[in-house]
């Protein structure tokens, strides 16, 4: 909020200062400005007072109402993913017979793990279909866990690579439906023999205290000790307390409510993933911004970030064989019985060039940072959920067009943070998906979908459903909800979101439910927030997001 404040001043000061620019009181329709880059363009009429802030206090330092974006995705959006020329392990020289109806999934096994022995490969199945799960039981997942390992078909195409899993996975627990393993998972394993790897849920191993406050949007922060730090290294900034006067303020103006209990009994969690890229003394700076403003007085701690780097899935079919018409939380198999692809704590990777058929769940990236999903489809019957950053950093799911109108369509979930979901579409019978335990910074981009109440995802124990900065610019509405749009209610509750040339089927929203509704009915200029903040960042378009457009 102290951006939009130091906009309004900026607005108030125009009168005496004719290098500013000019704002309406209703903070829509502002005249063509020239933009403070120097650049001479005439921004168009239609320009986002918001993007007009940015490019404004972004050239003094000082805290913007819109977080900076732009680092999100594989190689901080800076390169385009590599097509690698490492060492080929086809898994027909492991004995897989495509279009055999046999099981393969002994020869990918080996595949994977003679490349994984090497230390990077390209793991290649020529296309046909391969049967990767041919038979009942509990089998589990394909375990893929070293860097730079790479699974490539031949196209996602009829013609193409396909994999086929016949018979829906088994849950690990047979009280959560949702916790059928994946067909395939690219995962960090755990030295057990070390203190700090208990399990999969242990908090990874504390380096040292935040000794002192670091604003959003800025770099740096000063810690206890920079013992065992180095330049390029991954770490987490982290924090939990579940403080009273935190928890309220987090909520704020809203009323904490009794049911949330996982923000009551595990308190505020932040989790961001960061790459250190300068070390002087105590104090440790960033590759990326700080989402969250840190203060220290509430234990902040850097940890490390135990994680797997450079792997990648590419040009493959992943089809299921969900067919049942599906109903939410019925039973296992419609929940989560086909669920193809998950990403565990991995940076710089990628899923590209892929459909997901007849599936409850397409990918899920989890406790990872800088990991792009995109030019991918999803089609065959409806599923449970599409694409979404669990509990990861940075992660950008762009151009995936899901076909059936997965229940829960690309979003996000758990303490996810940074997350760009970017020029993706549904139908109007789906929504992208927000399941509640705390996420935050997320740029919903130019894309298009339903706005439904009840389809964010995640019940009364782990709401609110999205806190601070929801940011929707420039969505188009297809349907599913006219009218007024409850912003706080059960299922349904989004933090002050900021909402900017909201289009297609009418909506209103209570002017107390969000921080700012900009320019209802009009696209907004610019048309992509991700692309123009990485555009200004780099200054140059880049050719990999071109190709995508």
């Amino acid at each position: 909020m102290k951006g939009l404040l130091a906009l309004c001043c900026l607005a108030l000061c125009t009168a005496c200062n004719t290098e500013s620019f000019t704002l309406t009181a209703s903070l829509t329709g502002p005249a063509p400005v020239t933009p403070p880059d120097d650049s001479g363009e005439t921004l168009p009429p239609n320009t986002s007072t918001l993007w007009k802030e940015f490019l404004t206090l972004g050239e003094t330092g000082e805290e913007t109402t819109l977080a900076d974006f732009s680092y999100a995705g594989y190689a901080f959006g800076e390169t385009e993913v590599p097509d690698v020329d490492y060492p080929v392990y086809n898994v027909c020289h492991y004995g897989a017979v495509p279009d055999d109806g046999q099981g393969d999934r002994p020869a990918f096994e080996a595949a994977i793990a003679a490349a994984q022995a090497f230390g990077r490969g390209v793991v290649y199945a020529p296309a046909g279909r391969y049967d990767l799960r041919p038979t009942a039981g509990s089998e589990g997942s394909i375990v893929i866990s070293g860097n730079n390992i790479i699974l490539r078909g031949d196209g996602c195409g009829e013609e193409g690579t396909v994999f086929y899993m016949e018979h829906p996975q088994t849950p690990e627990n047979a009280g959560k439906l949702w916790s059928c393993p994946p067909l395939f998972i690219f995962r960090y394993l755990f030295d057990k023999d070390k203190e700090f790897a208990v399990d999969e849920d242990y908090v990874d191993r504390k380096l040292a205290d935040v000794v002192a406050d670091a604003a959003r949007g800025t770099h740096t922060v000063e810690v206890s000790s920079t013992s065992g730090l180095y330049i390029g290294k991954r770490v987490m900034l982290r924090l939990q307390n579940n403080d009273p006067a935190l928890v309220a303020a987090e909520v704020a103006p809203y009323d904490v409510q009794p049911e949330w209990t996982d923000l009551l009994d595990n308190g505020v969690q932040v989790t961001e993933y960061h790459q250190i890229q300068r070390i002087s003394g105590r104090f440790v700076t960033f590759k990326e911004p700080i989402l969250y403003p840190v203060e220290a007085r509430w234990g902040w701690t850097l940890h490390e970030h135990s994680c797997k780097v450079g792997c990648g899935v590419e040009d493959i079919a992943f089809v299921g064989n969900f067919r049942e018409p599906f109903v939410h939380h019925q039973d296992a198999t419609h929940d989560s019985g086909f669920k193809m692809l998950t990403f565990l704590r991995q940076v710089n990777g990628w899923v590209r060039r892929c459909r997901f058929t007849d599936v409850s769940e397409a990918v899920s990236v989890q406790r990872s940072a800088n990991v792009s999903v995109y030019d991918c489809r999803i089609t065959g019957n409806q599923g449970h959920s599409a694409i979404r950053s669990e509990a990861s950093t940075r992660i950008f799911i762009g151009a995936i067009v899901d076909q059936p109108a997965q229940y829960h369509s690309t979003g996000i979930s758990k303490t996810a943070i940074g997350t760009v979901l970017w020029r993706n579409e549904t139908a109007a019978n789906s929504c992208f998906e927000s399941h509640a335990y705390q996420p935050r910074v997320t740029l919903i981009d130019a894309c298009t979908g339903g706005l439904l109440p009840d389809h964010a995802g995640g019940d009364q124990p782990a709401a609110p459903n999205h806190l601070r900065e929801l940011v929707l610019w420039n969505y188009v509405n297809k349907g599913g909800a006219t009218g007024t749009f409850d912003l706080w209610t059960r299922n349904n509750r989004f933090l002050l979101p900021v909402i900017v040339g909201l289009q297609g089927a009418g909506l209103d929203f209570l002017p107390s439910q969000v921080t700012l509704n900009e320019m209802p009915g009009t696209a907004a200029y610019p048309e992509s927030l991700y692309e123009a903040q990485l555009e200004r960042r780099l200054g140059h378009f880049p050719e990999w997001l071109q190709k995508l457009k």
